[in-house]
């Protein structure tokens, strides 16, 4: 019988990820000191962006019922700062992903939006001559600190890309697996893919050709594939840049009522250039602006009464 929806794993489920991230684990990982890639130590949280600009910042209720939740993590950003070569592109961020809620990053192309973002999973240093400064905090655990493990990370730090990016070699069943049999999570992979594709609201459109190849999906059904692929491994946080850009109306909304639904069990990042979007989906939204994180605030308050002036000609389509 296919279940309505995904069992949402418990707490004690998550343990064995934590722990792979602790530092020592992967004696193969070269070690690096605490602050970043470059070694550069991380500011005291809340120490100002270069420049002495100033950040707006207002705190969100949380909008959820807390039973109703899977406990995620907060994810928390230091000072992060993030080259290419000698150009920087992220200048000194501090900024909290609240657990279980959808924070949006909005701001013009070239603002940083989702170099920043990389770096929270460590995607970024995988372009040659990139590098990052700073902390990312999981909960209290430094994912820049000595003897991280990378793919333990990413296993946790899951991300879904602007185009949807399945194997082109595979099936839509191992697209989803493919994960699981990498981290050797294996466990009873029939039940875990479904779990996964159930949870990204493809099971009933698939279930009949899990043997078909995953490129012969439509654009919205490829990206909910994806998201499946991601969910697959249990992460703790979503990343999304920019998910709906290449999709149409009917697919882009359900990915959106998806995201809604995901947030019940992670905390979820959305880089969007969509004002609607941001407004539908986001229960918090960060506008950046040259690196720089401007103002962060509820959405409706970012939208309807931003502290920054910048911020409201932005958002009202001055520029950008």
């Amino acid at each position: 019988m296919t279940p309505d929806a995904a069992p949402p794993p418990t707490a004690s489920e998550r343990e064995p990820s934590k722990e792979m991230l602790q530092p020592g684990h992967n004696p193969s990982q070269p070690d690096r000191p605490p602050g970043g890639p470059t070694g550069s130590a991380g500011a005291p949280a809340g120490a100002g962006s270069p420049g002495g600009s100033s950040t707006a910042t207002r705190e969100a209720p949380t909008t959820t019922p807390r039973s109703a939740l899977k406990s995620a993590p907060t994810v928390k950003l230091e000072q992060l700062r993030a080259f290419y070569g000698t150009s920087e592109q992220v200048k000194g961020v501090d900024l909290t992903f609240s657990p279980n809620q959808v924070t949006a990053i909005i701001g013009p192309s070239g603002c940083g939006k989702s170099t920043m973002v990389r770096c929270i999973n460590r995607m970024h240093e995988e372009i040659p001559g990139a590098r990052a400064e700073g902390r990312v905090l999981l909960d209290e655990l430094d994912l820049y600190g000595s003897g991280i493990d990378v793919i333990a990370v990413r296993r946790a730090i899951g991300m879904v890309f602007q185009k949807p990016n399945p194997f082109p070699t595979m099936s839509i069943f191992d697209n989803v697996a493919a994960g699981l049999r990498l981290t050797a999570r294996r466990g009873d992979l029939q039940r875990r893919v479904e779990a996964a594709l159930v949870s990204a609201g493809l099971w009933e459109e698939v279930k009949d050709r899990l043997s078909t190849p995953g490129v012969g999906l439509s654009g919205g059904q490829q990206q909910r594939l994806c998201i499946a692929r991601s969910l697959a491994v249990d992460p703790e946080v979503l990343l999304m840049d920019e998910p709906c850009s290449a999709l149409d109306p009917i697919a882009t909304l359900k990915i959106e009522e998806l995201i809604d639904q995901l947030k019940q069990r992670v905390t979820i990042v959305i880089v969007t250039h969509n004002m609607q979007q941001a407004a539908r989906v986001a229960d918090r939204t960060a506008f950046m602006l040259g690196g720089q994180l401007v103002e962060i605030g509820q959405t409706d308050e970012i939208f309807t009464n931003p502290v920054d002036p910048r911020t409201e000609e932005y958002v009202t389509g001055k520029f950008g």
